[in-house]
């Protein structure tokens, strides 16, 4: 089964929330399910967005769900949709790489970003998320949160960011399942199909 498959699987079978059909209609119209997770780092080739929203999920169930504190539907979102804010936000170049063998240039595609709404990172998958459904605050935390010290906004330092910690353990817990299936579990590729 192609991750754009598992993630409809584990979306239909756990979100039922008012606008989730909406959302995951919304998402379908998009490349998210075609679209990069990173130019070259994490799940950088096509499909890498759906793929590692898989994995987090899959490792946020595995290492975090606790029966009697969590919520299957709240995990489900927010190890999905936490990057949502990547639909339409990467689009396909080329370079000139020179080819070792022969000595030629040649035109290689990549990925580039064309972030035609800087809204910020987490922030902007929480809105992206409420235009169609309503988040729990624990939710829409976690998903603000998620990429912890990566965060752009905690340079320099935020007491909102361990605030948020300390409050939502949900949170803590997405931030932990992005970082090993980022670091841990994916692969570092970066191929881009023609």
């Amino acid at each position: 089964m192609d991750y754009k498959a598992q993630f409809e699987e584990i979306y239909h079978k756990y979100i039922s929330r008012d606008g989730s059909k909406d959302l995951l209609e919304w998402l379908s119209k998009t490349d998210f399910f075609s679209a990069p997770a990173s130019t070259k780092y994490h799940c950088a080739c096509e499909g890498g967005l759906a793929q590692h929203s898989v994995n987090v999920y899959t490792v946020l169930m595995e290492k975090h769900f606790s029966e009697r504190e969590d919520n299957p539907e709240s995990f489900a979102i927010c190890g999905l949709l936490h990057d949502i804010c990547k639909a339409q936000f990467y689009k396909v170049s080329t370079r000139n790489v020179k080819n070792e063998q022969t000595g030629q240039w040649e035109k290689q595609p990549y990925y580039t970003i064309e972030d035609s709404f800087p809204f910020g990172h987490g922030e902007k998958s929480v809105f992206m998320i409420e235009r169609f459904m309503r988040l729990k605050t624990s939710e829409a935390m976690a998903i603000r949160w998620h990429m912890g010290g990566f965060d752009e906004s905690v340079k320099g330092g935020s007491f909102a960011l361990s605030h948020a910690y300390e409050k939502y353990p949900i949170a803590v817990k997405l931030h932990l399942a992005d970082l090993e299936a980022t670091y841990l579990r994916e692969k570092a590729t970066s191929a881009v199909k023609n």
